[in-house]
Formats: structure tokens, C-alpha cells, sequence
């Protein structure tokens, strides 16, 4: 392959490994390579393309359109339920609201609030929705965040709820990884990119200030600022009546920060917890939630102290939850007086409700969830009331939506699931580590799908999706989901035991899951296909490079493969505490060991991959699966390479595109798995 000498235009790549053929290709819209993406994009779509794929792709936008699926509501304070919605007829989205009385309807009569398709048309623009933050209290206004094709860099603007429209010479801000929120009606806390070195060296903001209506960014006042070397700085304003407080925060890496509480008079007192630790503070409440011991308290506790005592010194802390072997924390949510916790004991989840009381709290199970299944609490309205929205789902059951005991609505079957079960399964890892895997699916002994993550302390969890029942399942597949180290399926320890030069923990437990499915007679490794993405693509990079005999076939999608440049790629410096840093000998020592990119061997036998990801993924450089796919198509290895041009780190900005992308990889599945 001939390489280009277009000068690289991106951030942070301004200096050439010569031992890098491909940088060219990070150079994001150079002529090259939009050339060299146009054209592997027309081989995907004509190598997978014809009548079975335009069949699965209807099939799954049937399911992404369908007006039968549960709008999962938000309360915003004023007694209304705000829903974003899109379907074939508004594929970038409406925001709406109802009452809770007519949500309880099969048809609520919605009240749209922004139609995003007629605001592109008017503006001739491509926004995608990136979320809303609501003045509380007021609730008239509020600051809407829009993104160019599905990128994290959005731009804000203040949006009067009543009027229906954007407010003329309201709080506007340009195109930027920003963090907003409100103080009251006329100031806000704002991060965003003000100027050379106001952001960090991971692209997010490093100060933090003080914006008053009416007069110019420029003239925001400085409240707080970071290192350059931090992750991101924040601050925001609680304004719960009679417990108003604002506070910041120094984020120096994913899992390290310091947490103040900001004083009337701009003095900063530091909330003195474990730098690894999460406070968060709700009325007279602190709950500290722990990652590492803790005066006598284990890693995975949470804690609660009155708020001003602890402040003031004060170390009576309450566990509200310990951890075990099996069991732990997957997240909390406060009512108005009550706190519920969800956990997961092996990966199944349950919920509970817990009231506070002298000493000890008091604790009663909240009804929902099957054996299977995944709750979660969907939202509460704390500032007024103990009600609470929740949700719950299996493999195979639809999900159903709750206030409370109140069934509300419920998903539709996408897929048939007769004949079909779900079963857990432990393999062995190699250090003797038992590691859980679900199995969804009919008869045993044909094509199979094997999904993992392993990373940031994020489980893979049971869930209901009619993309994967009717694209894989109802075709006869089996569908497999891996919970291994790197995740936080058990909590921060199961987590802490696959970073940085443990990383290959999470691979063996990849592996060990794979040779399992294989003696139990579920799959074979032919027909074996595995599937993971964003740090489930670098697991899939070292699948690849490193267990190649497993598998017979690989799908990255919004890949990270390349780790001896991922720090100089857009977001990739935040996730040092991850992976280690490539500068730093000692790290790159044990990094080049697994870094996808720089194992591929000309010669071993790889099974068929497939690379998927966005031009505009602004956390994963697209360059990650351009390099990798140039590479191997250079070594004679079968790969397949699709790049969709929107769609951010989610790799679709639409449901039209979600669906060529997932109909893509089934297709490729399916011709190469031989199902």
C-alpha cells in the first residue's frame, strides 16, 4: 500500500513512529483517507450486501421504529414525565413530555417540546439529541446539549420550556466537550474549552467558572481549576431547598479525585474521603461509596454519615451495604427520604428500599426481578416525593416499566423465544478465578456469538434486545454474554484484578469462556464467533492476535488496538489509570505485549474479522480499526472494514444506521460462522 504524505491535521499527532506505516490514516478527513475509507466501505457493502441482508435489516429497524416500545420517561420536578423519542417517522428525535396520568394510557397525548428533524431542516444541520439539564427550581427553563452526527462535543443552548423555543441572547455555547449545569435563573457552573489551556491534556475542561446572564463568556468569573494532566474538573449547584450547597471536583484520572464543597464565600473545603472513594451528599446525607478498604470498612461498601458532622470531623459512618464473594453494588438512587440500592449477587440483580433511622437503616426488597433479569431504577423525583420508576428485563423477557408495584407499560416480543433458555455457566480462568457466563439460545451445537467488555468497572448484564433476537436467535444462533475480570461484576476488586499490566487477566477469562462453551458441546470453535466493543474491541484485538485457534470469526467494533499511540488520540490520555501509560517504560513493557496493533503476525492464521466504527467517534480515534484493518489487509489476513460517517462513539446517529450496521455484522457472522 502506497503511503500519503497529506501532513497529519489532527491534535496531538504531530510526531511520526517511523515504525508506523499507517498514520496517515489518523489524519481523520485528509483526501487519502477518506478515499481509503470510501473504498473499503463499497467492499463491505457489496461482499455482504443482496436479498438475506436487506431482510435482517428491515427486520431490525422494525424493532428500532416500533412505536410499541417503552418510552423511558425522566422527571424533571414539575410534575411532568419527559420522554426523547425516535422512530421512522423522526429518526433524529422528538423531546417531549405528558402527564403521568396520560402516560398510563397505550397512546399518551404527547406534548413535543423540540422536533430535532425540523430543526435541522431549518438550520440545515445534522444535530443528534445529547441531553437536557432542567432549572430547579423554576422548571421554565432549561439547557439543551446538541451533537453534530453523535460526537461528544456539543454545542449548549438555554431553551424556555413555556415559549416552546431557544431563548433570544439566552446562555449559549460553542461546539466543545463542555460540562454545564445551573446555579439559578441567570448564572451558571460552566467547563468548557475558553482558550489555550483551559482544557485538560485529555481534551475535557480544566477550569471551571461562573457565568452571569447577561454579560460574555469571556467575562465568566474563575472558580476552579485543574493540573493539565487531570482528566476533566466540574462543578455543580445543589439547590434541594434548605440544603443548597455547590460543589467541585478535580477528576485526576478515571478512578482518583478530589471533592470539595464550595462556601458562600468561594472558600474550598475539601469532603475528606479516600481519593478513590464517591461521595455524594442528599439533604442532611453523605453516602461515600469505597473502591479501596477504608477505616475497617471493606472495598465496595457503602457508607453514610450526617453530612455537616462528617464535615466538621466526625467519623460516625453507617454500611449500608458490604460486599461479599458474590455480591455487589450496582447502584443507587435517592427518593425524597428514602435510598434504594440495586445489587447483584453472581450477576443477577435485586433492588431494595432503605429508610434512614437512628443507628440502623430499615430494609424491605423491592418485588420485579426474575432470576434472570436486570432492574434498574429508572428515575425518582427526589425534591418531592418517595416514588420511584422502575424498569426490568431478561434475555428473554421484554421489559416491563413500573412506578413503583404499578405496571405501566410493557415491551412487546420482538422474537419468538419458544424452545429457547437462558443458563449460567462458570469456566476456569487460568489462575483458577470462576468466571460467570450467560447462554441464551435453542439447541446446542451450531453457530454461537460470545460478547465481552472486561473494563472501567462495567457489567455485562442481562437484557431484552429484539436486535440481537431477530438478527441472531430467531436464525438459530446462540448468544453468549462473558463476565469477566475488568468489569465490575463483582465489584472494584473484580475490576482492579484485570488493570494495567493485569490486563490479560480479562483475556484468559475471554479465553477460558471460549474453551468451556467448546467442552460443554455448546459451539465449536469454527462456529464460534466473538463480538465486543470500544475496550471490548481491544479485548477482541487480543483475541485475535493472541488466541487466534478459538475462533472463528472476530467483530471490533469503535475499536481500541493501537496502544502504543492511544494516549495521543483524542480522548485516549484519560484511560492511563486503565492501561498504563506507552511513554513510561516499565508500561510499555507489558502494554506491547497485548496491544492488538503491534501483534499482528503475517504468520499465523487469523479467523475472518470484521472493524466497524464512526468518523465521528471523537472519544475512540477511528484510526484505532483504519490502522488495523490496513495492516492486516497488508499481511494477507482476511479482514472486513466498515466506517460509518456519523454516529459518535455509538457508532450510529439514527436508527437507519444502527441498522446497516448491525444487519452488517450478522451478514458477516452468519457467511463466516456458516449458519
Amino acid at each position: 500500500m502506497v503511503r500519503s504524505s497529506s501532513k497529519l491535521t489532527m491534535v496531538g499527532v504531530a510526531t511520526l513512529d517511523a515504525d508506523d506505516s499507517y498514520l496517515w490514516l489518523e489524519a481523520l478527513d485528509a483526501p487519502d483517507a477518506v478515499r481509503w475509507v470510501a473504498e473499503r466501505n463499497a467492499e463491505a457493502l457489496t461482499a455482504l450486501g443482496g436479498e438475506s441482508f436487506e431482510r435482517t435489516r428491515d427486520a431490525i429497524r422494525e424493532v428500532l421504529d416500533s412505536k410499541e416500545r417503552i418510552p423511558y420517561p425522566g422527571w424533571r420536578g414539575d410534575g411532568f414525565y419527559y420522554d426523547f423519542w425516535r422512530d421512522a417517522d423522526h429518526p433524529r428525535g422528538l423531546w417531549r413530555r405528558t402527564t403521568p396520568e396520560q402516560f398510563r394510557h397505550d397512546e399518551p397525548e404527547w406534548d413535543v417540546l423540540l422536533d430535532v428533524d425540523a430543526l435541522n431542516q431549518a438550520e440545515g444541520e445534522n444535530w443528534t439529541w445529547a441531553g437536557v439539564t432542567v432549572l430547579r427550581p423554576g422548571y421554565d427553563r432549561c439547557l439543551i446539549q446538541l451533537s453534530r452526527g453523535g460526537a461528544d462535543a456539543v454545542v449548549v443552548r438555554e431553551f424556555d420550556l413555556a415559549g416552546r423555543g431557544f431563548v433570544a441572547d439566552g446562555f449559549v455555547l460553542p461546539e466543545a466537550k463542555s460540562d454545564v449545569g445551573w446555579i439559578d435563573a441567570d448564572h451558571l457552573f460552566v467547563g468548557t474549552d475558553f482558550g489555550p489551556g483551559s482544557l485538560t491534556s485529555s481534551g475535557y475542561p480544566r477550569v471551571v467558572k461562573r457565568w452571569r446572564r447577561g454579560t460574555s463568556l469571556g467575562q465568566a468569573e474563575l472558580i476552579f481549576e485543574g493540573q493539565a494532566d487531570d482528566v476533566s474538573v466540574r462543578a455543580h449547584h445543589d439547590p434541594t431547598p434548605g440544603f443548597e450547597r455547590d460543589f467541585v471536583g478535580r477528576y485526576v484520572d478515571f478512578y482518583h479525585s478530589e471533592q470539595f464543597l464550595r462556601t458562600s464565600s468561594g472558600d474550598l473545603v475539601r469532603i475528606e474521603v479516600p481519593d478513590d472513594a464517591s461521595p455524594d451528599a442528599h439533604r442532611n446525607w453523605l453516602l461515600i461509596r469505597l473502591r479501596s478498604p477504608w477505616l475497617g470498612f471493606p472495598a465496595g461498601a457503602l457508607l453514610a454519615a450526617d453530612f455537616e458532622r462528617f464535615l466538621g470531623g466526625d467519623r460516625d459512618l453507617t454500611m449500608l451495604f458490604e460486599p461479599d464473594e458474590h455480591t455487589s453494588l450496582r447502584s443507587y438512587s435517592w427518593t425524597r427520604d428514602r435510598l434504594i440500592l440495586v445489587t447483584m449477587t453472581d450477576v443477577r440483580t435485586e433492588a431494595y428500599a432503605l429508610t434512614p433511622g437512628t443507628g440502623e437503616w430499615s430494609r424491605e426488597p423491592l418485588a420485579g426481578a426474575g432470576e434472570f433479569d436486570h432492574t434498574w431504577i429508572v428515575d425518582t423525583d427526589p425534591d418531592h416525593s418517595d416514588a420511584y420508576l422502575i424498569s426490568s428485563e431478561g434475555f428473554l423477557q421484554p421489559a416491563t416499566l413500573s412506578l413503583g408495584t404499578e405496571v405501566l407499560k410493557r415491551q412487546p416480543e420482538f422474537f419468538r423465544a419458544d424452545g429457547m433458555t437462558v443458563r449460567q455457566f462458570f469456566a476456569v480462568s487460568a489462575d483458577g478465578t470462576r468466571v460467570p457466563y450467560f447462554v441464551v439460545g435453542g439447541a446446542a451445537g451450531g453457530p454461537t456469538v460470545l460478547n465481552g467488555y472486561g473494563g472501567f468497572e462495567i457489567p455485562m448484564l442481562p437484557s431484552y434486545s429484539g436486535v440481537i433476537g431477530r438478527g441472531w436467535l430467531a436464525r438459530g444462533g446462540t448468544y453468549v454474554v462473558a463476565n469477566i475480570r475488568g468489569g465490575g461484576e463483582y465489584g472494584p476488586d473484580w475490576h482492579r484484578a484485570a488493570l494495567r499490566e493485569n490486563r490479560v487477566k480479562a483475556f484468559e477469562d475471554f479465553a477460558a469462556v471460549a474453551t468451556d462453551l467448546v467442552e460443554r458441546g455448546i459451539t465449536t470453535p469454527a462456529q464460534l464467533g466473538i463480538i465486543g466493543g470500544s475496550n471490548g474491541g481491544l479485548l477482541m484485538g487480543a483475541m485475535l492476535t493472541r488466541y487466534p485457534e478459538l475462533f472463528g470469526a472476530v467483530v471490533a467494533r469503535v475499536p481500541i488496538l493501537d496502544m502504543r499511540r492511544y494516549t495521543k488520540l483524542l480522548a485516549g490520555k484519560s484511560w492511563i489509570a486503565e492501561y498504563g501509560d506507552p511513554d513510561v517504560e516499565a508500561d510499555w513493557a507489558y502494554l506491547r505485549e497485548f496491544s492488538p496493533y503491534q501483534n499482528v503476525d503475517p504468520d499465523r492464521t487469523y479467523p475472518p474479522t470484521f472493524l466497524l466504527t464512526s468518523t465521528r467517534d471523537d472519544r475512540v480515534h477511528p484510526a484505532h480499526a483504519r490502522k488495523m484493518m490496513a495492516l492486516l489487509r497488508e499481511q494477507g489476513h482476511n479482514a472486513t472494514y466498515y466506517e460509518n460517517v456519523e454516529g459518535g462513539h455509538g457508532g450510529a446517529a439514527d436508527n437507519a444506521q444502527a441498522a446497516t450496521m448491525w444487519t452488517l455484522i450478522f451478514e458477516f457472522l452468519r457467511r463466516n460462522l456458516h449458519a
